[in-house]
């Protein structure tokens, strides 16, 4: 198992908000609209960098993105801003009718997504919004997994044409990923090859399938661990070459079990290669306030539950 370190802890929102700012230095067409959450989605650096380019919705998330629909129609470059189920749950009309069916190129920069909103409770925190999104037409879900792969993202779909939705979150989470690093829409990342089982992760959830991978590894299991930050397109290339080395699979998220990305391999694997697969995410529940931690081990989204579902999906080979 090769081994991954790190020295700090940064929360994915920073990333956001760091890509962000160097977008609007990159490109004069970059437009940022709020929904009254600028500190929370770290949005102030831009909006002080450049004012005339930064527009304060309020808690008004379905002008918002109208408004982005808008300016995206005029040739501008809208990155919308709010918590991940202000950006879906409740405006998913707007994103449907004005931005995914009519394929304008605004970006849906969601915050505060799943368990890990913590204390905020069920009201605020979603685990089906990748879901959400990944079923509307045009619609890129992207889901990174650190600080610099959350900044590499920002800047890579400001070079994409066409919509897309950027996912991230509240707590610090451990940074492994090179800061310079090259961030590919729809590639994966292998981070450690192996030939027993193939772990696929993605978002909060890859640094857990990483020391999964650990833990698995003293047992004497080559688990290969796949970094799946983009779930649409999803790199079907990357899956079933995998999995036609380990011949069994194990998916990772912090979102509901049902239309994510376990959904989206156990649909590929079943059209091309069946294989039995194990899914760690959320069994079809609401959420509910606590520390974020405390919440991921009640709703089995744990490092010990990916070790789990390993060797169960090991043993149905």
């Amino acid at each position: 198992m090769k081994k991954y370190t790190y020295t700090e802890q940064k929360d994915t929102r920073s990333g956001f908000g760091a890509g962000l700012l160097e977008a609007g230095k990159k490109n004069s067409n970059v437009v940022a609209f709020c929904a009254d959450l600028i500190g929370s989605l770290k949005m102030g650096d831009f909006k002080n960098e450049f004012p005339e380019r930064f527009f304060q919705a309020g808690i008004a998330e379905a002008n918002m993105i109208g408004m982005a629909a808008g300016m995206a129609t005029a040739g501008k470059i809208p990155f919308t801003g709010t918590f991940a189920n202000f950006s879906t749950a409740r405006v998913l009309d707007q994103v449907r009718q004005s931005i995914a069916y009519s394929n304008k190129n605004v970006k849906i920069c969601a915050s505060h997504a799943g368990l890990t909103l913590g204390e905020d409770g069920a009201t605020h925190q979603t685990m089906e919004d990748i879901s959400m999104m990944k079923n509307l037409p045009n619609m890129v879900v992207i889901n990174p997994c650190d600080y610099n792969q959350t900044k590499a993202a920002t800047l890579a779909i400001l070079d994409y044409e066409g919509p897309v939705y950027l996912r991230f979150g509240r707590p610090k989470v451990p940074v492994f990923t090179p800061e310079d690093q090259k961030f590919e829409i729809g590639k994966a990342i292998i981070f450690n090859e192996g030939a027993d089982v193939s772990i696929f992760a993605t978002g909060h959830m890859v640094w857990k399938a990483i020391e999964a991978g650990e833990l698995l590894a003293a047992k004497g299991i080559d688990a290969e661990i796949i970094n799946i930050h983009t779930i649409k397109p999803l790199d079907q290339k990357a899956v079933l070459d995998s999995v036609a080395k380990t011949n069994c699979v194990v998916t990772a998220e912090e979102h509901l079990r049902n239309g994510g990305l376990g959904d989206s391999i156990a649909q590929l694997l079943a059209l091309n290669a069946p294989a039995p697969i194990e899914m760690v995410a959320v069994d079809d529940k609401f959420g509910e306030s606590g520390p974020p931690e405390e919440l991921m081990s009640k709703y089995g989204l744990d490092t010990v539950d990916i070790v789990e579902a390993a060797l169960k999906v090991i043993k149905r080979k």
